[in-house]
């Protein structure tokens, strides 16, 4: 018996049918969670790749980097989403082998809100921990002003902002600390969620950006796009060789130079603190995670999209303020991807 059109439509409506994309496929949907890092470049590639292939629906939660790794474990989304590489203890509780597959670089800033004060501000990599230790309290303090000669910096308090949630921009900035500073890496360290000596939380890269801009004499750490698209300033930020780097893609491409010679075959590699005269100190990797092991259907979909997001997809990085992954990376990165089972 053939069903008529009222019939049919009410079927769809209450999704006894499939989803139909426009070319008449069923729509396999996938699902991800994890960083607030890379969400403007992950929001334009899922967009853009479903006009490559409609059958494809991707979701992704923007949650931070520690909820993508803990729904991952917990086998409740199809892929995770990092900017700081996965631990041995976390790999050591799935069942199934994890991978580390790199999509994009980018720059952590050191951003503020400084009435009156038009002229990007300079920051030393002890000054900035010294800031988040609580040692540093106010903008007058005489070694900010040293550093900043020619800015008049106002007489107020500093107020540190950070992340409230489980975050891998966090891990990337107490990464960097805890390189810099001997005193954070002993009271405090690193990982994506740490004991803040001192400030205020906020959830998300949009939650430290919106406290920052609303809070005259804070200073807080996000991602570059956030500081770009919500016009904040970066701090220069003096790197290893002695010279004071704005965030750009440039800058992150020259950190992730010396890391190429010693990658590691799974990727989990830190560029902080790099080696270089023009790299960008607190610049990273982020990473898609996913499972070596996956269904036939979805696995297919997720391959087709990370093989395009690491060739077609490096496109988009530049403009929305990432750094693309080193053209000389991108082969073993696709051998990688080409390394997962489906069953």
């Amino acid at each position: 018996m053939r069903l008529n059109q009222s019939i049919l439509a009410i079927l769809i409506g209450m999704s006894i049918l499939p989803a139909m994309s426009n070319a008449g496929a069923a729509v396999e949907t996938i699902n991800g969670a994890g960083a607030t890092f890379p969400y403007p470049l992950y929001s334009k590639w899922f967009s853009e790749f479903h006009k490559v292939d409609p059958t494809v629906e991707i979701n992704y939660q923007s949650i931070g980097s520690g909820g993508g790794i803990r729904q991952l474990l917990d086998k409740t989304i199809d892929f995770g989403a990092s900017d700081a590489p996965m631990t041995d203890e976390q790999m050591a509780k799935s069942q199934v082998p994890i991978l580390h597959i790199p999509t994009a670089l980018g720059a952590v800033v050191v951003t503020y809100y400084l009435p009156g004060v038009t002229k990007p501000i300079q920051l030393t990599p002890d000054v900035i921990a010294d800031a988040y230790l609580g040692k540093i309290t106010e903008w007058q303090d005489a070694r900010i002003q040293k550093i900043n000669p020619g800015v008049s910096l106002p007489n107020m308090p500093i107020m540190i902002v950070h992340r409230s949630d489980g975050s891998g921009t966090s891990a990337v900035f107490t990464d960097y600390l805890s390189k810099v500073s001997p005193e954070w890496k002993t009271k405090v360290g690193s990982g994506t969620s740490v004991k803040w000596p001192t400030g205020l939380g906020g959830k998300g890269n949009e939650g430290v950006t919106g406290l920052v801009k609303q809070s005259p004499g804070s200073l807080g750490y996000i991602e570059l796009t956030y500081a770009q698209t919500n016009q904040l300033p970066t701090a220069l930020i003096k790197n290893k060789a002695g010279n004071f780097m704005a965030p750009s893609p440039k800058s992150v491409t020259a950190a992730a130079a010396s890391a190429l010679e010693k990658m590691p075959k799974d990727f989990r590699v830190s560029i902080t603190d790099s080696e270089g005269k023009e790299a960008y100190p607190i610049s990273s990797f982020t990473y898609l995670l996913v499972y070596g092991k996956m269904d036939v259907k979805k696995g297919a979909k997720i391959t087709q999209f990370m093989n395009w997001a690491v060739a077609e997809g490096q496109s988009f990085a530049e403009p929305l303020h990432y750094a693309p992954l080193p053209k000389q990376l991108i082969a073993s990165v696709k051998s990688r991807i080409g390394e997962i089972k489906t069953e």
